[in-house]
């Protein structure tokens, strides 16, 4: 049998883990940004701290009504970075990162959503520069993610995104 004192400290160190992963979700622990601050850019288009993943900004809208994202998060930097500087606007403006996938289509295929071609992984053509990645949900985000492909070499990929956290970077290379 375990003895009290065991329990408290068990229960004491689950919610210590909890409290510790809601801290780092929610709040700018990283105190060399503030929440909105310019930290990188790509092609001209900026790229903003977010503090925690899921901090919230309120909404992005284009001029013209466009539903960009909601400010920081990442599907905004990518909507921002297709609207602004390759002149697309996706046709459901809305859904989290997971949600630019279509597990439905197959390689090469167009995706209506987004108004886009669709590629799997792996996929019988290589990624671009300016090519959208898109990472699935999982037990720690059950919103996915995605970033801009910056440079592409044999092997690997760097890209560039937005909201990777309170003490992400805004860049990472990948193979």
């Amino acid at each position: 049998m375990f003895n009290i004192k065991f329990q408290y400290t068990i229960i004491s160190l689950f919610i210590l883990g909890i409290l510790s992963f809601w801290l780092l979700k929610n709040l700018n622990l990283n105190r060399k940004y503030h929440i909105g601050e310019e930290i990188d850019s790509f092609n001209g288009i900026i790229v903003y701290h977010n503090g925690g993943v899921n901090n919230d900004s309120g909404r992005n809208i284009s001029k013209t009504g466009y539903n960009i994202g909601l400010k920081y998060q990442c599907v905004e930097f990518v909507k921002r970075y297709y609207l602004e500087y390759l002149k697309h606007e996706m046709p459901d403006s809305y859904g989290h990162a997971k949600d630019f996938y279509d597990k439905i289509l197959k390689d090469n295929e167009l995706n209506k959503k987004r108004d886009l071609i669709q590629f799997s992984n792996p996929s019988i053509k290589r990624p671009e520069i300016n090519d959208i990645i898109i990472f699935d949900s999982n037990i720690f985000n059950k919103y996915g993610h995605v970033a801009i492909i910056t440079e592409v070499s044999d092997g690997s990929i760097e890209i560039i995104q937005q909201n990777s956290g309170t003490l992400g970077n805004t860049r990472k290379n990948s193979k």
